[in-house]
């Protein structure tokens, strides 16, 4: 957002290089020098009014062009392509994160990382994954002892609001280590699937009570409250 009052306070002299090509400056300060100018007096011949229009178009453009980009980083961009690389989906990945907690999305992203070579990824991945765990263990009751100060707002659901972090982290991770705009083809959901079935079996399970902290137990504390 382009601030006038700050464009006002200008010398004459320094708003003219708001219209050299090589400046920095949005569409939008190089439109609003301009008008300033105009009305402190300055006349433009009309050879200087279109070299000014045409530098705000082009930069109109560039910016346009840069805002798709970012916007394409943040795709996922899965094809049917048989040459791609076979990776794990990034939405199967996240909605697991979520329900099933960070260590078998960290497990599935981490063997991502490997297919792709990035080992120091993969192993901060899976690292983060576990050490996950006992932070969750301590958010949790955290949360709880201080819901009076609002810590979270969720419907008295700190567990998939820490849940949600997690898998925040993981897509982060996601974004930050795989190779930009790479097109990958979906692997085969049987790990996915295998590997979900033992989270479930060990969650229902409880063994120390260590997943008494987990969205899934407080779902079952909470249903079995209702009924």
């Amino acid at each position: 957002m382009v601030n006038k009052t700050v464009l006002n306070k200008l010398s004459s002299r320094e708003l003219e290089n708001y219209f050299n090509p090589e400046n920095r400056f949005v569409h939008e300060a190089v439109q609003l020098a301009f008008e300033i100018l105009q009305k402190r007096g300055r006349i433009f011949s009309d050879a200087e009014k279109i070299n000014i229009q045409h530098l705000i178009q082009s930069k109109k453009e560039t910016e346009a062009a840069e805002k798709r980009e970012k916007a394409e980083d943040w795709k996922d961009h899965i094809t049917n392509d048989q040459n791609a690389i076979q990776l794990f989906p990034r939405e199967i990945i996240l909605i697991i994160s979520i329900f099933l907690g960070t260590i078998p999305g960290c497990i599935l992203l981490g063997l991502n990382f490997i297919k792709l070579k990035k080992f120091g990824a993969s192993i901060l991945t899976f690292v983060f994954g576990f050490a996950f765990f006992p932070l969750q263990n301590f958010l949790v009751p955290f949360m709880y002892e201080n819901s009076s100060k609002r810590f979270y707002t969720l419907k008295n659901t700190p567990e998939f609001f820490v849940s949600c972090l997690g898998a925040l982290a993981i897509f982060l991770f996601w974004i930050s280590f795989t190779p930009k705009n790479l097109p990958y083809r979906k692997e085969s959901y049987f790990i996915p699937v295998g590997i979900s079935f033992v989270m479930i079996v060990l969650i229902l399970i409880n063994p120390k009570e260590w997943f008494s902290n987990h969205f899934v137990q407080s779902f079952m504390r909470e249903y079995n409250t209702f009924f």
